[in-house]
């Protein structure tokens, strides 16, 4: 899904920045912010968003927004489970292929019009298109001739679903898929208002032009400052959303976010700056949460044509080198479970390979890295100069900092880059770095969300990675029906794709935050989505 800003976590679907603040003093905690009898929520939302259309955003600091100004067929309640939405109920045919969804007769736009089965066709039809060119287009490629419209070789209106009334949508897939109605609450699935687009462009996203269907409404937009979303009362539950506003404050540097928490500016809080995990357990007990999620950690190696990691044995050796434990205990302080592979342990129903090396003694590890390095022509007289690509922060760059005096006896020299949100995604879309900070969160629990990555012409592939063999197997797994069988092979890819060293993985995340004591409706859940609806202020 989506990578998170600055992550130590991140991002839903890019994900969390950790960084050490020095404080001794402990102040008080954040407390809810009722302004004029109005119950108003201040989030720490990381990076300033790059666009709120659904369909072309990318990060999870983006999706945060979406699922407060816009719903889906599916929504998500508090615990991250599976709720109706849009669509009112919806059946399966026994072969899996056919979903019928019945949309509820309430549902509105904030302009009052209905929301129809036909916003859905045209949505859909939208997120395929190639001159649209959105990157989560691949996630609709279960449907029937969805990836070949994408590619261009089919019209839109050849897609397997169809309105046969206002509020009936009939979906017909290529293939059986199982987490095709988890996938459903993914921001790229929500319906765009066709109205909007044609009268305003690529404007219809601004403040007075947007029309959304979420329980809020965009009210302002101010570039790297604040988005304020308000009540939208034609939401359908708009009788049971207690907020009046929800500000969401472009905060990227976690220690930021901290003082602000603490200052009562912010209500909650995404991120922790590293080193200061152990004071907020002292010092916030009742606001700190430590959350395990869906979500990998990991560095993209850049292999496209010229680039030195296209050499096996460097990918090899800088993992081999890497001492993953040191990272998430003395410098994220979190413990997270070190990542030998690409998809998380707690992902269901999977159970994937790991790194041949995973339980080898560092030692060993290290002689080996020392020789593949020579044998690719590297050593400490003649140092690998590699450049390390993350978002800026200075949270974030104590992890490539360890990482560099890790590689250090290998005879690398490692240079830092970083850049802000917007301007770090475009790089490693576009292929414009070495090695790239790419933290994944799960989009949907299957473990094709993160092996999708990896097949060639997919645009989040950010490594470039192209394997035949690779293909191959998701292209096989992406056709099995039987769940085990379907499971199995994609484990093979996996195989694959970790004896190949494609990528560089530190972690699997352990979410830490900061919530008010008096915000209600706020809970820990592994996909990491906390919609605004939910939630409420408590009297003290």
């Amino acid at each position: 899904m989506r990578a998170e800003p600055g992550m130590t976590t991140t991002i839903k679907h890019l994900l969390i920045a950790a960084g050490c603040a020095v404080m001794t003093l402990a102040a008080p905690l954040a407390s809810a912010d009722i302004e004029g009898g109005k119950q108003v929520l201040r989030r720490a939302n990381g990076a300033d968003p790059s666009t709120l259309d659904p369909q072309l955003a990318t990060g999870a600091w983006e999706s945060n927004i979406l699922v407060d100004l816009f719903e889906g067929l599916i929504a998500r309640d508090p615990a991250g489970n599976i709720v109706p939405g849009v669509a009112a109920s919806w059946e399966r045919s026994d072969d899996g292929l056919h979903y019928t969804f019945h949309l509820r007769d309430d549902a509105k736009w904030s302009d009052g019009e209905p929301v129809t089965a036909g916003d859905f066709v045209y949505s859909w039809r939208r997120e395929l298109s190639p001159q649209l060119a959105a990157a989560y287009a691949y996630m609709l490629f279960p449907i029937q001739g969805a990836e070949a419209i994408n590619r261009g070789d089919q019209p839109a209106d050849t897609l397997g679903v169809t309105a046969s009334d206002p509020h009936t949508l009939e979906v017909t897939l290529a293939r059986p898929t199982g987490y095709f109605i988890d996938m459903l609450g993914h921001p790229s699935t929500f319906p765009v208002p066709e109205r909007a687009i044609e009268a305003h462009g690529s404007d219809w996203t601004k403040p007075g032009n947007m029309i959304s269907n979420g329980a809020f409404e965009l009210a302002s937009w101010v570039s790297h400052d604040h988005i304020t979303a308000t009540k939208n009362p034609e939401f359908h539950d708009a009788r049971d959303v207690a907020l009046d506003e929800v500000r969401f404050l472009p905060i990227d540097d976690a220690r930021a976010s901290l003082n602000r928490f603490r200052a009562g500016e912010v209500d909650m809080t995404g991120s922790l700056p590293l080193g200061r995990i152990e004071w907020a357990r002292e010092n916030l007990p009742d606001a700190l949460h430590e959350t395990p999620i869906l979500a990998t950690f990991y560095f993209a190696f850049n292999q496209r044509p010229g680039s030195v990691f296209n050499d096996r044995r460097i990918r090899e050796a800088l993992n081999l080198a890497l001492r993953r434990q040191i990272i998430t205990h003395q410098i994220t302080k979190l413990d997270q479970p070190s990542a030998f592979s690409l998809v998380p342990t707690a992902i269901s129903d999977y159970d994937g390979p790991q790194f041949d090396f995973a339980d080898q003694p560092m030692a060993e590890r290290l002689a080996k890295a020392k020789a593949l390095m020579k044998e690719a022509g590297y050593g400490p007289d003649h140092p690998l100069e590699l450049t390390i690509d993350t978002i800026t922060n200075p949270d974030t760059k104590r992890i490539p900092v360890a990482m560099a005096a890790m590689w250090k006896p290998l005879g690398v020299n490692v240079t830092l880059q970083n850049s802000d949100a917007a301007v770090y995604y475009a790089k490693l879309r576009q292929g414009n770095f070495q090695l790239g900070m790419a933290p994944w969160i799960a989009d949907y629990d299957d473990a094709s969300n993160f092996l999708d990555l990896f097949h060639t012409g997919v645009p989040n592939n950010h490594a470039g990675y192209s394997n035949p063999e690779y293909d191959a197997l998701m292209d096989k797994a992406a056709n099995t029906l039987d769940a085990t069988a379907r499971s199995h092979t994609m484990a093979q890819a996996e195989r694959v794709l970790l004896d190949d060293y494609a990528l560089l993985p530190l972690y699997f995340y352990i979410q830490s935050g900061l919530v008010s004591p008096r915000l209600s409706g706020w809970e820990e859940n592994p996909m990491n989505d906390h919609p605004s609806r939910w939630m409420h202020f408590t009297q003290d």
